[in-house]
C-alpha cells in the first residue's frame, strides 16, 4: 500500500541549483518543499559576503539562461560581477519563478532516513519545534562550497579580539553585501591563500594598519582582467546569448575559454610565448581553460607553463625572498583551482603588509591576544579565516543520510565514493545529489553546468509521472561503470596526482589525507553526450519501478 507523503519531492539548499531544481519540479506537477538552513535564498552568495568576494565566471555566463525575459532585463555592470549583484541577480530571477512561497527558511536538516516498505524519505530538522517531513524523492541541492571549515589549531574560542570567516561574514542588514565593518588602522591576520583569501587580502591591504598573510599553501595566481561592463558590451550580449551559451557548452568546464588544439611543444618558442602572454593578461580563467591542450596532462608542458607564470610572480613582488614563498612548490599551474586577482601580487610590495611562513614556522594556537607560531606571538586586533570549505563532499556528510537498512551515506563515501553519472549512490532510492561527488557540475561553471543536469533530471521526473514510477535507484553496475570512468579520466590529469580539494584532501578535516576520485573531469560536452545516451536508451542503468 501507497505510504501518504507530506509532498512529492523536497529539495534541500536554495543557491541557484536548488531554487531551479523547486522551480522545475513544481512546474511539472509535482508538489515540492524547498528547505534552507539560512534566512535566505542565494546558498554561497548568501554567505560569502567578505569585502572583494566576486565570481571568476565572465558574468554574462554565470546565471539561467531558460528565461529571455530575465536575460534581457538584467544589466551587469562589471565584466566579472561582485557578491552584491550577484545576489542581487539571484533575488529577481527568485521573482520570476516565484520560489520563495515554495521555501522552508531557518529549516536546517540533520536527518535524511529511508523507509524500504514505504518508498520514502523523513527528513528530521536541527530545530526540534520543526515537524518532520516526508517526501517520495530527495533532491540535495547542497553544493560543493558550503560546509564551512575553521583551521584545525587550538585556541580558536580564545581569541579577544574580532574574528570572522569568510563564508560566514556579518551581512549589512540594509543590502546584499558585506556589513559595514572598520578595518581602518587595525592589525589584521588572514590565514589561507585560496580564491577568498587573495580577494579579500586585496581589500585589507587597502586599509588595515599592519595586515599579516599567513602562508601555508600558496597557489597560482592570474589576473582577473575586471572593468566595467559597458553599455555597448551589454547589448551585444543581450543579442547574442546564444552563441555565448553554445561556447560555454561546447568547452569542457562551462566557461568561454577553449584550449587551444595543438601541444604547447608542438610551437615555435616565440609564438608560445607571446600566446601565454596573451592569455596570462586575458580575462578570468583565459591561462587556465584556454591554453595549450597538453598543459594539464604533460609533465613537462605544465612545467613551462608553471615557470613562466612563477616569472610573472617574481616580476611582481620585489622582494625576492616574499616571491618564492608566494610560488608554489607542492603543485604545478592549473593542478588546483586558479584564484584570479587585481593586483593581489603588488599587495606584498606594500609597506603595512608582512608575511609569515607557517611551513618553517606554524601555528601552535590561537592566543587571546593573536596569533602564536613556534617563533613568535603575533598580536592582532583582527582575524579572518579565509580557510574555505570541507569541499564537494562535507555538506552531505554533516547530514545522517540513511538509505536501505540503515546504511550511512557518509560511512560508505568513507570507504570510497561510487556514484551513477554524480546523479545517484546504490541503496539510496529517489535521492539525488546535484552539484556533488562525480556530477558533470562539479568541476564546471556550476550555474550553467548544473542547469543542464537539471534539465536532465527533470526529463527523467516526467517521465517517472507519465509511468506512474516511484523508485528511481542505480544499478551497481551502473555505479561501478561510471565511478572507474571518473576514475579513468582523473588519471590521465595532473590534477589527479595534486593534494587539494579536488582530490579530496583536507589538512583542517581528520582523515582527509588520501585522494579521493570526486570528480568527473571529461568535460561538460562528453558528460552531456554520456546523460543523452543514457535517456535515449530508455534510461539505461536505472531501475525504475
Amino acid at each position: 500500500m501507497k505510504t501518504e507523503t507530506d509532498v512529492d519531492a523536497v529539495v534541500i539548499g536554495a543557491g541557484l541549483t536548488g531554487l531551479y531544481q523547486t522551480y522545475r519540479l513544481r512546474e511539472m506537477g509535482y508538489t515540492v518543499r524547498g528547505i534552507e538552513a539560512s534566512d535566505n535564498i542565494g546558498g554561497v552568495w548568501h554567505h560569502n559576503r567578505y569585502p572583494g568576494a566576486r565570481i571568476d565566471s565572465e558574468s554574462e555566463v554565470y546565471g539561467y539562461f531558460w528565461n529571455e525575459e530575465l536575460m534581457q532585463e538584467f544589466d551587469w555592470s562589471e565584466r566579472f560581477a561582485a557578491q552584491p549583484e550577484v545576489l542581487t541577480y539571484i533575488h529577481r530571477a527568485a521573482d520570476y519563478m516565484d520560489i520563495r512561497k515554495d521555501y522552508m527558511f531557518n529549516a536546517r536538516v540533520t536527518s535524511a532516513i529511508w523507509d524500504d516498505a514505504g518508498g520514502f524519505w523523513t527528513l528530521g530538522f536541527e530545530d526540534p519545534s520543526l515537524t518532520p517531513i516526508k517526501a517520495r524523492f530527495l533532491f540535495s541541492a547542497l553544493g560543493p562550497l558550503s560546509a564551512v571549515q575553521m583551521p584545525n589549531v587550538p585556541g580558536i574560542d580564545s581569541f579577544q579580539g574580532e574574528s570572522y570567516h569568510t563564508a560566514a561574514w556579518p551581512r549589512d542588514p540594509e543590502g546584499f553585501g558585506p556589513a559595514k565593518l572598520d578595518f581602518a588602522g587595525k592589525r589584521v591576520a588572514v590565514i589561507g591563500l585560496g580564491s577568498s583569501g587573495v580577494q579579500v587580502i586585496q581589500e585589507m591591504a587597502k586599509v588595515a594598519g599592519e595586515l599579516t598573510v599567513f602562508l601555508r599553501s600558496p597557489n597560482w595566481c592570474t589576473p582577473l582582467g575586471n572593468g566595467p561592463m559597458t553599455s555597448e558590451r551589454m547589448r551585444h550580449i543581450k543579442s547574442n546569448y546564444g552563441e555565448f551559451i553554445a561556447k560555454c557548452d561546447a568547452s569542457i568546464a562551462g566557461f568561454p575559454h577553449e584550449f587551444i588544439p595543438q601541444n604547447l611543444f608542438d610551437t615555435p618558442k616565440a609564438e608560445r610565448d607571446a600566446k601565454l602572454e596573451e592569455l596570462y593578461h586575458g580575462p578570468g580563467f583565459s591561462l587556465w581553460l584556454g591554453a595549450y591542450q597538453d598543459v594539464l596532462m604533460d609533465p613537462e608542458a605544465n612545467r613551462y607553463v608553471s615557470d613562466f607564470v612563477a616569472g610573472k610572480i617574481r616580476q611582481r613582488v620585489k622582494d625576492p625572498k616574499t616571491a618564492e614563498m608566494l610560488i608554489p612548490k607542492d603543485h604545478g599551474f592549473g593542478m588546483k583551482r586558479v584564484p584570479l586577482e587585481t593586483r593581489y601580487y603588488e599587495v606584498y610590495n606594500q609597506p603595512n603588509v608582512s608575511v609569515v611562513d607557517l611551513n618553517a614556522t606554524p601555528i601552535q594556537r590561537i592566543a587571546p591576544t593573536g596569533i602564536e607560531t613556534t617563533e613568535a606571538l603575533h598580536a592582532f586586533d583582527v582575524i579572518i579565516y579565509a580557510t574555505g570549505f570541507d569541499a564537494i563532499k562535507g555538506s552531505w556528510n554533516r547530514i545522517d543520510i540513511r538509505g536501505r537498512d540503515g546504511m550511512s551515506l557518509k560511512e560508505e563515501w568513507d570507504k570510497g565514493v561510487k556514484t551513477y553519472m554524480g546523479l545517484q549512490c546504490e541503496g539510496f532510492p529517489n535521492f539525488f545529489t546535484l552539484v556533488g561527488p562525480q556530477n558533470g557540475a562539479t568541476f564546471c561553471n556550476i550555474p550553467r553546468c548544473s542547469a543542464l543536469v537539471v534539465d536532465w533530471l527533470s526529463d527523467m521526473m516526467i517521465h517517472a509521472k507519465a509511468e506512474g514510477i516511484e523508485r528511481i535507484e542505480p544499478q551497481r553496475e551502473a555505479v561501478e561503470s561510471w565511478s572507474l570512468y571518473c576514475t579513468k579520466l582523473l588519471d590521465k590529469m595532473l590534477l589527479g596526482q595534486t593534494n587539494s580539494w579536488f582530490t579530496g584532501i583536507n589538512k583542517n578535516v581528520a582523515g582527509r589525507d588520501k585522494r579521493e576520485v570526486l570528480l568527473f573531469v571529461g568535460g561538460n560536452p562528453r558528460f552531456r553526450q554520456y546523460c543523452d545516451e543514457v535517456q535515449e536508451d530508455g534510461y539505461r542503468g536505472y531501475v525504475m519501478s
